[in-house]
């Protein structure tokens, strides 16, 4: 009999985690089993206290506590490690998704025709209560910039529910600790291409008054996540093309600088300066966004490689400048095109030599 695994987590959900969970376990049947994990996110109200009165009542639920809190994500962390079923699913403790659901997800694991199934609010199934309209345009903006990256035709990226085969989530490794986990598990689905269906539910979403904690915080984080976690995979041209701007905000910073060093500095000195803080912005935003960061190198080792090729191409910047000049090439065009040059080697040099992802599993290149 196959076994599901639902994770539950909770912070401060006194108020709806006993019917949550009542509904949850109503969806029990004869030939499915079910294991409830209520993960205590470090509570300030009676959620722990509920949680393991409900967890004595009922040898299907098990409480997990966090000392401190940390987030939805971490969260889940905790419950996937302690989830022994076949399948493993997600629920939150709001009751803004009905357990019902989870049954019609399920189907087409059972049926071994996927190994990830994700529930949508915009697709056509169930009531859905009518709330925020910039938060739904928000939603839609996420999903389609992560299928940008991913290359799926989701149509409800950040959604809740979420099944898993168990195999699946021990093949990935996570790090958000917030809402940053749908964007970061996403990333993960695409880059172990599994098969992946997704099926309408309903959505009875609640208002902030009701506790709703999701901000716009966690909206600019998903952005963040869609980038770093796809970025580093993406194919040659969309990694180029993001370090195109990358390179403009380095740019701009280096302009800036110059310019506040001028009056206190030598010129030599003042160049030098803002061309190295000019180096130290670009590689943090390289290994944000662009690139894996640790893929080859120890980090000592990696920035002074980083260094050695930011010199290299200093050089070569130098050299192109003067000869394109004695070629007779106005000095600013001849500046433009040896930028233009330095600006290829350098992408180069960081995706070739300083920034090669050569790991094995999901974040290896794919050919």
């Amino acid at each position: 009999m196959p076994i599901l695994s639902i994770v539950i987590p909770a912070y401060n959900e006194e108020r709806s985690l006993v019917r949550c969970v009542d509904r949850v376990l109503a969806i029990e049947q004869d030939d499915l089993t079910l294991e409830v994990l209520i993960v205590n996110d470090a509570s300030r109200d009676n959620t722990a206290r509920l949680a393991e009165e409900i967890a004595a009542r009922h040898p299907q639920v098990r409480v997990l506590h966090h000392e401190q809190n940390q987030g939805k994500g971490a969260a889940l962390h905790t419950g996937f490690r302690h989830a022994s079923g076949d399948f493993v699913a997600v629920q939150d403790a709001d009751l803004e998704y009905d357990p019902r659901d989870l049954l019609r997800l399920l189907g087409p694991l059972r049926e071994g025709k996927a190994d990830v199934v994700l529930g949508s609010r915009f697709l056509s199934a169930g009531e859905h209560r009518v709330l925020y309209f910039w938060h739904s345009i928000g939603n839609r903006v996420l999903t389609l910039l992560s299928n940008m990256f991913t290359d799926l035709n989701l149509s409800d990226m950040e959604t809740c529910y979420k099944v898993f085969r168990r195999e699946v989530l021990q093949r990935v490794e996570l790090f958000e600790k917030r809402f940053g986990f749908e964007p970061e598990i996403v990333a993960n689905i695409s880059r172990l291409r599994l098969r992946v269906y997704e099926i309408g539910v309903s959505y009875a979403g609640r208002t902030y008054e009701e506790g709703k904690k999701i901000g716009l915080r966690d909206g600019f984080r998903a952005l963040y996540c869609i980038l770093h976690y796809n970025l580093p995979h993406a194919p040659a041209w969309i990694q180029f093309s993001a370090y195109v701007l990358l390179g403009g905000v380095a740019a701009l910073v280096n302009l800036a600088v110059f310019m506040l060093l001028t009056p206190v500095m030598a010129l030599t000195a003042a160049t030098v300066t803002a061309f190295i803080v000019a180096a130290a912005v670009n590689y943090w935003l390289c290994v944000q966004f662009v690139f894996r960061h640790g893929a080859r190198w120890s980090a000592p080792t990696e920035l002074l490689v980083y260094a050695a090729v930011v010199a290299v191409v200093g050089v070569v910047d130098a050299l192109a400048t003067v000869e394109l000049v004695s070629m007779g090439m106005p000095a600013a065009t001849a500046k433009l095109s040896a930028s233009a040059i330095g600006l290829v080697l350098n992408f180069l040099g960081r995706r070739i030599i300083v920034f090669p992802d050569r790991r094995p599993g999901p974040w290896a290149p794919t050919n």
